[in-house]
């Protein structure tokens, strides 16, 4: 692994689990372009990526095809990529230099009226699932929207994720039901890719007294680098936000989820097929909006060492915290 970075982060990085927790390939189970970008995420050192498979108002079918394509294509690529199943797979995929991939979904529309769907996806590979996509959906509400809280049917489906050993996740969700779904999960919940309100005032980020919770039940707040929700777009920004939820909340709760769109064409798409599941952002950004990309990485560390941070607590960000989760959680 080739980073700008000083000796000593270098050293880190190469001896670190890194994990990203959420990045987006193109959902379209015929791409064969995008998904050879995979290698960029590996030659930055990343050992673990969390892959979307779905989003919104996607139903079953849609996140049933991109899983069998997704997982296709890694078991075709075995010399590089291997699925992760169990959280001992990550020291495999990091003594092997493979990319280890787990599947996340975005939103709980993908199981729509059915709690069954829950540990076939966990069989499928898919490892957190959040509970809203920006607007309310038959299990709780979205942070764009009238959130009335976690529902009937999203606390029976948040008992079948404990049970299934799938992480509940409530990045994209609104307040009110990110509060229910913490104290109605028996285990950890996690925001896989969310940011600190208290820096950038944006509904798609977190309250403090809720990255609190999260991190009284156990959970990590994954900082992302979509620009709409940071005030810029650069390492530094990054490390800030990191910076201010561990200072918060603690040095166990925070990792990284960059949530990385490898296709700007489809995320413009988006904007103009579906503008109300994006606010105002589908209309701030029509041709597309800024990220950080995994290629950063280094930087961010670098930039958290120069804020003080020692090793062993980079490592808790670049990975041990995500890591921590999935022993607690994943069967």
């Amino acid at each position: 692994m080739t980073v700008s970075v000083g000796s000593r982060i270098g050293d880190l990085l190469h001896a670190a689990v890194l994990w990203d927790n959420h990045t987006c390939m193109p959902l379209d189970p015929q791409d064969e372009v995008f998904l050879p970008q995979l290698e960029r995420l590996r030659a930055s050192g990343v050992t673990v990526v969390g892959l979307n498979v779905g989003y919104g108002e996607h139903g079953i079918e849609a996140h049933v095809r991109m899983l069998a394509h997704f997982r296709a294509w890694i078991k075709a690529h075995p010399d590089r990529y291997m699925q992760i199943e169990r959280a001992s797979d990550v020291a495999r995929a990091k003594e092997s230099g493979r990319l280890g991939i787990f599947f996340d979904i975005e939103g709980a529309n993908a199981i729509e009226d059915q709690l069954s769907t829950i540990p076939l996806y966990y069989d499928l590979g898919v490892r957190w699932m959040s509970i809203a996509y920006n607007r309310n959906n038959r299990a709780g509400g979205g942070c764009l929207d009238d959130d009335r809280g976690l529902t009937a049917f999203g606390r029976a489906a948040v008992a079948e994720m404990n049970r299934a050993g799938m992480v509940p996740c409530c990045s994209h969700t609104g307040k009110q039901t990110v509060l229910d779904v913490i104290a109605a999960s028996s285990t950890p919940v996690i925001f896989s890719h969310s940011n600190p309100r208290a820096l950038w005032n944006h509904p798609r980020n977190v309250d403090d007294d809720v990255i609190l919770a999260c991190a009284r039940r156990g959970g990590v707040v994954g900082i992302n680098g979509v620009g709409a929700f940071h005030s810029d777009v650069s390492s530094d920004t990054i490390a800030r936000a990191i910076d201010y939820v561990a200072q918060l909340a603690g040095i166990d709760h925070v990792g990284i989820g960059l949530d990385y769109v490898f296709d700007q064409e489809e995320i413009k798409a988006a904007f103009a097929a579906t503008p109300h599941l994006f606010g105002d952002d589908a209309k701030r950004y029509p041709n597309g909006c800024p990220f950080v990309a995994p290629e950063k990485i280094p930087q961010i560390a670098e930039a958290l060492a120069g804020l003080g941070y020692s090793g062993d607590d980079l490592q808790k960000i670049l990975g041990l915290n995500w890591l921590r989760v999935a022993r607690e959680v994943w069967k």
